[in-house]
């Protein structure tokens, strides 16, 4: 017989009182992320930056680099990355919907940023966190250009419906077709589109 595990209030509470302390004393992204322009590194890990991030970092901002000089922390403007800028054709920008500034960094440009996000002229219909906002790399696009920049025709993804079998399974087939007497040289291939379908339906039983 399994014996019951007892509820201990007492060391119930020592438990959440315990993560409480480690999540109020875990450093800030503020400190996490902060850096020394002189010698690019990062006091707080002690780590120094790629060298070939050194030109981004003099030349490019940080997102709250940004937005802490916009009036609302600019919530409903436009902002895209250079490294999206450079590699592809079509609009990749985020529009901000929500902040949350750490009011603890000395320049208040840190903190977390939401948002929609169009990626190659594809926008998403979900309010998502915007990631690496710690990065050299963002721009801010002007007002009187947003229009100009949205507009585009969004690329369309290239399906791929078929892909080769794996060696083992491969091997297998071509033997059996051997084994019937079929002269059939055609490449075995997998259906995606079929494999999706039968995924979807499930085996029957």
């Amino acid at each position: 017989m399994v014996r019951k595990k007892l509820y201990r209030p007492i060391a119930a509470m020592a438990k959440k009182i315990r993560e409480y302390r480690a999540l109020k004393n875990r450093p800030r992204d503020s400190q996490r992320f902060a850096l020394d322009y002189e010698t690019m590194t990062r006091p707080f890990t002690g780590k120094r930056l790629p060298v070939l991030a050194w030109e981004d970092v003099r030349n490019e901002n940080r997102l709250f680099t940004l937005l802490c000089r916009l009036h609302h922390f600019g919530i409903g403007r436009m902002v895209t990355r250079k490294s999206w800028l450079w590699e592809f054709e079509e609009p990749c920008y985020w529009v901000i919907t929500k902040v949350k500034v750490d009011y603890t960094a000395e320049n208040m440009d840190h903190g977390q940023a939401w948002g929609y996000l169009t990626f190659r002229g594809w926008t998403s219909n979900e309010v998502q966190e915007i990631p690496k906002v710690m990065y050299h790399d963002w721009r801010m696009v002007p007002k009187h250009e947003e229009e100009n920049f949205k507009r585009c025709t969004p690329v369309k993804e290239e399906s791929v419906q078929y892909v080769p079998y794996p060696p083992l399974l491969r091997a297998m087939i071509l033997a059996q077709r051997r084994k019937e007497g079929k002269l059939d040289t055609e490449e075995p291939m997998i259906d995606l589109k079929q494999f999706a379908k039968l995924q979807m339906e499930g085996t029957p039983v």
